[in-house]
């Protein structure tokens, strides 16, 4: 498909710096037949008994490290962001400015972490090879870290976004960028949604560095997604296929979700326990089989999170839902409001 099809307007005025607080004030835009704006808190009473939530419970990481390279050539500056172990003590990370950085430069981070260049490859991504193993990196990481908000957030991350940029039930680390629909939810909400009869479950994917990445090919068959590391335990699994055999509604909360359950979804839709690494991308024309709702934020025009709700809702539905969301006034992205599709 043309890449071009998923592209719209939006004002730089839409795109939230800061989110709302508390977090379950954010706007909430129903997707159905039409449109309906709501608020995070009337979740509850848009989901019926028996209905399951599916959350991701990966824990973002402050994996914005600042360092030098030290080299025969000379000292520099660099800054790296961790993306995901890929074996041993080696991790593949973004760099910046990747330019300044050659198979075999040492470079010494916060926290006394030192690193070797093992690799570089294209679009700033390089291979370190830590000296500390993974567990070792991601504690140094907690201790002189910054969180990794997204470029289009125009600042640098403070105190606030430790808390901020983490779910309320975020518990696996390894995420570097949060999944973003789970910001809205508080300990108050999760009760409330408990009380009303309406289950939940918990997978695990980390989010890695190419959800900042954009789209820069023509067609969406030449796109190449990097890996996520997920997980859906047997537990988690049952859990989900029990709710659908009753007759409730599975919920994927976050585009991170839906992908992971896909992964994990038989041809009937019957999730399997998964453990490993997905690389899912959905245009239109996928047919879901694990989700039949989705709650999820509004996305950059031409990325893949925007073919996904688009592949999930129908193309024109999610135009014509975010030119609404435009006009209306809803904040956009990570620190955004959301919207609550049902499944083409």
């Amino acid at each position: 498909m043309n890449v071009a099809e998923f592209d719209f307007d939006l004002p730089p005025n839409r795109i939230a710096a800061r989110p709302a607080h508390p977090r379950d004030a954010a706007r909430m835009l129903v997707v159905g037949e039409g449109l309906a704006d709501r608020t995070v808190a009337d979740l509850p009473q848009q989901l019926r008994r028996g209905d399951l939530l599916v959350f991701n419970d990966t824990r973002v990481i402050p994996a914005r490290l600042a360092g030098l390279r030290t080299a025969a050539r000379g000292t520099a500056k660099v800054e790296i962001t961790l993306n995901r172990p890929v074996g041993g003590n080696r991790w593949s990370v973004l760099a910046r400015p990747a330019k300044r950085l050659k198979v075999g430069d040492a470079l010494q981070l916060g926290a006394g972490l030192n690193a070797t260049v093992a690799e570089c490859a294209d679009a700033g991504e390089v291979i370190l090879e830590f000296a500390a193993g993974v567990a070792d990196v991601i504690a140094a990481a907690e201790r002189s870290g910054a969180m990794p908000l997204p470029p289009y957030m125009g600042r640098d991350a403070d105190a606030a976004d430790r808390t901020d940029y983490q779910t309320v039930y975020a518990r696996d680390p390894g995420a570097v960028a949060a999944p973003t629909a789970g910001l809205h939810f508080t300990p108050q909400l999760l009760d409330a949604l408990a009380d009303a009869g309406v289950g939940r479950a918990f997978v695990t994917l980390h989010v890695g560095t190419g959800t900042f990445l954009p789209v820069k090919v023509e067609d969406t068959d030449d796109h190449v997604m990097h890996p996520e590391r997920g997980e859906v335990s047997a537990a988690a699994a049952a859990a989900i296929n029990a709710a659908r055999a009753a007759g409730g509604a599975v919920i994927a909360v976050g585009t991170t979700s839906l992908r992971l359950l896909e992964t994990a979804a038989a041809e009937d839709g019957t999730i399997r326990p998964f453990r490993g690494e997905t690389s899912a991308f959905f245009v239109p024309g996928h047919r879901f089989r694990s989700a039949g709702r989705l709650l999820t934020n509004f996305h950059l025009p031409r990325s893949t999170l925007f073919m996904l709700v688009c592949a999930f809702a129908g193309t024109g539905r999610m135009h014509a839902a975010y030119a609404h969301a435009i006009r209306t006034g809803y904040r956009f992205y990570s620190y955004g409001d959301c919207c609550l599709l049902d499944r083409a």
